[in-house]
């Protein structure tokens, strides 16, 4: 067993090397073992047996890893309800629609078509950490295999369909003005594409589809909006349409990029703002979750707007605890993770967030281009990876926080997740990567000059790090 499959808040690797046969049963058997204890004093009480909801999404390997996956869970005497390929909202929503005691999406999200994992849910939160790492131990320990039980007590698979009753209620919570426009969706044939189109299309949107017919391979190019290079035909497309703006989902719809018409990205942290600014108004002094890699500018948008901004931890999982236990209206990530629990549920919906950009231009006569000129104007990179081995990278950020502390031309450091140095008029951040044996980058600053100087003293110290590591 590869150990690194193991992360942070989820369970993720090489299907074909990493996802073997009785590995992913006995991770079905241990997630069987996990939710089980929970019957009578979570969703349904009284109930005999536990019930797990379990998804995929188009990846040549999800249907094998779901077969694997489902016996385990049986093999615990768990029913499980199998909703087929959905995007990784679509399953979240059935554990707020029906009484489940679990849930787990199989899927591979942003990373390559070779990729793939297991998000996992214990009634409707995200598990992560230590009950990730409880997951490991029960495999390697054996305790997985004795939870399974007498033939005549496995659990039963049903077969249901999620995806109608999601997109009502997600089509119930908007609240749309006048004005619609034409947008282009780029869903890099990932599982967001055709819901997102009919949900578009039913709010009265002209909706141009690119990429959204399901395929696995991901033949047109990699689904993971937060890199440039990833948006060049929806720009295009955008431009030949004469479209107001382009929305791109990642590749299992839990995360979201967007495109206005002039062909500029508008990044995570920059979404925010402008819903972040809508929400404050009208919730003053609501909360909002972001994480370290976010803009300060974002930040202080929030604050000036009238609500309350909080630094937090990097992951799904993370935000998602962190906004349960805040009572925040919105959280985000730069990477396109939004989570509005501001009329919705509060997980990670790119078809959701989609549709409240939507929302949001159907009510002003703005149009997305011209929201974005009144956005700060900082410079700054983009998610930035270097590579970096897994069983080192926890290390050099280590080592690379105690330099940057030691820096003169450093101001401040938050260390919650994470190196994040301050240089006053910019800062720079260095994490390891949850997902790939990566170091995760991202510097911003005031003109590009002083982007320049601390994105140098930024890798400077990482390549000290790694040396002094015997790393390359």
């Amino acid at each position: 067993m590869n150990p690194s499959i193991f992360r942070e808040y989820d369970i993720r690797g090489v299907a074909d090397r990493d996802l073997v046969g009785e590995l992913v049963r006995d991770l079905g058997r241990a997630i069987g073992r996990m939710v089980a204890p929970a019957v009578g004093h979570t969703v349904e009480p009284g109930r005999a047996r536990a019930v797990v909801a379990v998804g995929r999404d188009a990846r040549l390997t999800s249907d094998r890893l779901r077969g694997e996956l489902v016996a385990g869970i049986t093999d615990a005497g768990v029913d499980v309800i199998d909703v087929g390929v959905v995007p990784t909202p679509a399953l979240y929503y059935a554990t707020f629609a029906w009484p489940l005691d679990g849930a787990v999406i199989i899927t591979g999200s942003h990373n390559p078509a070779e990729d793939n994992g297991f998000k996992i849910l214990r009634g409707r939160a995200s598990i992560y950490g230590d009950d990730i790492r409880a997951l490991r131990s029960a495999i390697e320990t054996g305790a997985a295999r004795a939870a399974v039980v007498a033939d005549g007590a496995r659990g039963r698979v049903e077969r249901r369909d999620v995806m109608a009753p999601y997109l009502d209620h997600a089509r119930g919570q908007l609240r749309l003005g006048p004005r619609r426009c034409r947008a282009v969706v780029d869903a890099g044939n990932g599982t967001g594409g055709p819901a997102a189109v009919e949900l578009y299309r039913r709010l009265g949107f002209d909706v141009v589809p690119l990429y959204c017919d399901m395929d696995g391979r991901f033949p047109n190019h990699h689904p993971d909006p937060t890199v440039e290079d990833n948006l060049v035909d929806l720009r295009r497309r955008v431009a030949d349409e004469g479209a107001e703006l382009g929305i791109a989902l990642d590749g299992d719809a839990d995360r979201i990029g967007a495109i206005d018409g002039r062909g500029r990205i508008l990044w995570g942290d920059q979404l925010m703002i402008l819903f972040g600014r809508d929400i404050a108004a009208e919730h003053p002094g609501a909360r909002f979750i972001a994480e370290v890699k976010c803009s300060q500018a974002l930040f202080d948008e929030i604050a000036a707007a009238g609500g309350e901004p909080i630094m937090w931890k990097v992951g799904h999982s993370l935000i998602k605890a962190k906004m349960r236990e805040t009572g925040a209206l919105l959280g985000g990530e730069m990477s396109g993770h939004l989570f509005f629990a501001h009329r919705y549920l509060g997980f990670d919906d790119a078809i959701y967030a989609g549709a409240r950009l939507l929302e949001l231009l159907s009510r002003g006569s703005a149009s997305l281009a011209e929201l974005w000129d009144t956005l700060p104007v900082m410079v700054n990179t983009p998610e930035i990876r270097v590579a970096c081995d897994d069983d080192l990278k926890f290390e050099v950020v280590k080592r690379t926080a105690s330099r940057l502390r030691a820096h003169p031309q450093v101001v401040s450091v938050v260390d919650i997740d994470g190196v994040r140095a301050s240089f006053g008029d910019g800062w720079g951040l260095v994490r390891a990567s949850n997902t790939q044996p990566a170091l995760v980058l991202r510097c911003e600053a005031v003109d590009p000059a002083r982007l320049s100087q601390i994105r140098s003293a930024i890798d400077g110290t990482i390549v000290a790090s790694k040396q002094e590591l015997g790393a390359s």
